[in-house]
């Protein structure tokens, strides 16, 4: 199996993109095809995140308007906004499974991480919460961004089959994708077994091939691998089981704090009465 697959279509993406005067051009046009909608979202129907529905469906304000309305459809039943660190059933286990890192790549861009060799212990639909909550801390970090703001490295070491069921991981890919587009710069499969190769086969298809093009497979023991890891983070940030140097444990109650005070920006937090946001 590769560990790069390399995208050859940046320069396409940025043609389509325009002078920043044609990107808020395209904004505008967009905010008037949505009509009402802006005034029923107004802090989710963001410039930014206008921005990033445009960039993930290659500038047309057409594919942008419909995907955004499909989203607001979900966000009205779902209401992820809502959602904060208390609401995560068994958050202490299931954080040291995917997490938000305390550290940037060396573009500034930030960096999720998820190990799924981890069992959880929670249900499919506990872990689809978990992992919506970390897409919207994610997407509120990207509002002023003009490219993708984060990197997602995953740690297969140890990896079966059972570690990732098959209509989960559609569930996963098809929230990130429409719902959250324009999110993820890059997607790190860290140490793939070989079993790996036959449930990729199956995913893929799964996959829109603009986000296929931003997998990248690594290996800790391939010098290539290695070079690439190191270009894109700071050794001695980068947790060990991707090749780093970071050996020092994970800190839930100081992860826990960083996840509160990130409700508290995003105003999902837990109300005066003790009830959870999202009740």
């Amino acid at each position: 199996m590769s560990y790069l697959l390399k995208s050859n279509k940046s320069w396409i993406s940025q043609e389509k993109a325009g002078t920043p005067d044609e990107q808020q051009d395209k904004i505008k046009e967009v905010r008037e095809l949505l009509g009402s909608l802006t005034t029923e979202m107004p802090a989710f129907l963001s410039d930014g995140t206008i921005r990033r529905f445009l960039r993930a469906r290659n500038w047309s304000t057409e594919q942008a308007t419909k995907a955004l309305k499909e989203t607001v459809k979900w966000r009205r039943q779902y209401r992820p906004d809502k959602i904060c660190w208390e609401d995560i059933p068994g958050r202490e286990h299931e954080a040291r499974r995917a997490y938000i890192a305390d550290y940037l790549d060396k573009n500034g861009r930030m960096v999720f991480i998820s190990k799924p060799p981890i069992k959880s212990k929670s249900s499919a639909k506990d872990q689809i919460k978990q992992l919506v909550y970390n897409l919207e801390i994610l997407a509120m970090h990207s509002e002023n961004e003009q490219d993708e703001c984060a990197v997602w490295l995953t740690d297969f070491q140890g990896w079966v089959l059972t570690n990732t069921p098959l209509p989960l991981f559609r569930e996963s890919t098809n929230i990130l994708q429409n719902h959250y587009p324009g999110l993820m710069a890059v997607a790190i499969l860290s140490n793939p077994p070989r079993i790996f190769e036959s449930f990729w086969k199956i995913v893929r298809h799964f996959i829109e091939r603009e986000m296929k093009e931003k997998v990248k497979f690594v290996y800790t023991n391939n010098p290539e691998s290695h070079k690439i890891v190191a270009d894109m983070f700071d050794l001695d940030k980068l947790e060990s089981a991707f090749g780093g140097r970071n050996t020092v444990a994970f800190d839930m109650d100081k992860y826990a704090e960083r996840m509160k005070q990130s409700d508290q920006m995003r105003g999902a937090s837990v109300h005066a009465n003790g009830y959870s946001c999202s009740t």
